[in-house]
């Protein structure tokens, strides 16, 4: 059997990390492995399998003789050392939104779309956490009724945000709680986006702003779901939209999803029957024993979580869900080591160089 050597970009992040928690679960036969990330990480020193493994500075020439790179180093990294790999013979599996909506570049969801992969040229996209998570819940729903229409409101963890917006939410809720500064006083320098004019405190707050302001007052976080979900299930007729929220919590997307079956008979019964044999999901809905997705129960779970699901109360073949999932395992990092598990099943993996 083949083995492959696999390298992680970004590797001392908060998705790199999870990247090789993953890959040490991985059924993907594994040569050896190197992980990169920026001269300020190199020569930190990781654990893989119970072995020191040594942080390397990312450059071009670091991807000789890998076969398949994870990156999750941010879109400007992406963008100039992705190709660099391509041409060192890797397949790339980028976890940024620089190459998703490139029509040369697949984006996956391994339960939703593994056929796309086939028309890779060595670049694979992972889509937006919360739309991985969706596309998992809608997929079996889709393929058995259609969609029509799809609104979505995201409750999303500020991890998705980065581990420096994790440690700024852990300090406001430190300083309001131990040393009684009023909320909105609290200092805040990341959220609702570091690239943005103005910073709010997150504890105890919700922000409806996730990235920044796009076209139409929709933020690129909003577009990134419409675009993707066209993207991923080859439909542009779908109308999607989105609101997207950011919320103190520290790991764990929520989203309340608004659906509208194109065909008719559709019923929660059989919407909840689709979801329990869907891959990848677990049905939680049982509103007699209060049983349905909890973002807290979903931390370092790989699977996508759905629940109260039900008939809407005007609209025949309109129905809701809450759909809940890790977004830095399955929104990120696992999805990203799945797609590279389904390369070797499908034997898309090129020779390195």
């Amino acid at each position: 059997m083949r083995k492959y050597n696999i390298a992680v970009v970004g590797a001392t992040g908060a998705v790199g990390t999870r990247m090789i928690e993953m890959l040490e679960e991985t059924t993907l036969p594994i040569q050896s492995v190197k992980f990169l990330a920026s001269a300020r990480s190199a020569g930190k020193e990781l654990k893989f399998k119970n072995e020191t493994v040594v942080v390397e500075e990312l450059t071009p020439e670091s991807f000789v003789g890998v076969d398949i790179a994870l990156f999750s180093a941010g879109g400007g990294i992406s963008k100039v050392f992705a190709p660099e790999a391509v041409k060192r013979g890797a397949v790339v599996v980028d976890n940024t939104s620089h190459f998703r909506m490139d029509p040369n570049v697949p984006l996956v969801v391994p339960e939703v779309n593994e056929h796309a992969l086939k028309e890779h040229k060595g670049i694979i996209a992972c889509p937006n956490c919360s739309t991985i998570q969706m596309m998992v819940a809608l997929e079996p729903i889709r393929k058995e009724y259609g969609l029509d229409r799809v609104i979505v409101s995201t409750y999303q963890a500020v991890s998705g945000a980065g581990a420096r917006a994790m440690e700024e939410l852990k300090r406001e809720l430190r300083e309001f709680l131990n040393e009684d500064v009023p909320l909105q006083e609290l200092q805040a320098d990341i959220l609702p986006a570091g690239g943005d004019k103005r910073h709010f405190p997150i504890a105890m707050n919700a922000l409806a702003q996730i990235d920044v302001f796009a076209e139409d007052d929709y933020t690129y976080e909003e577009w990134k779901m419409v675009n993707e979900t066209k993207k991923i299930m080859e439909d542009d007729t779908i109308k999607v939209a989105a609101t997207c929220v950011r919320v103190p919590v520290l790991t764990g997307h929520s989203e309340s999803i608004y659906i509208e079956t194109q065909k008719s008979g559709a019923t929660p019964e059989a919407i909840k029957e689709l979801i329990t044999n869907a891959p990848g999901a677990v049905l939680e809905d049982d509103p007699a024993t209060q049983t349905y997705p909890q973002a807290v129960n979903s931390i370092g779970r790989k699977e996508t979580f759905v629940g109260r699901i039900r008939r809407d109360l005007d609209v025949e073949n309109g129905f809701h869900l809450w759909v809940v999932s890790d977004n830095l395992l399955k929104g990120a990092a696992w999805n990203s080591v799945q797609i590279a598990e389904s390369l070797h099943k499908l034997d898309l993996v090129h020779p390195s160089k």
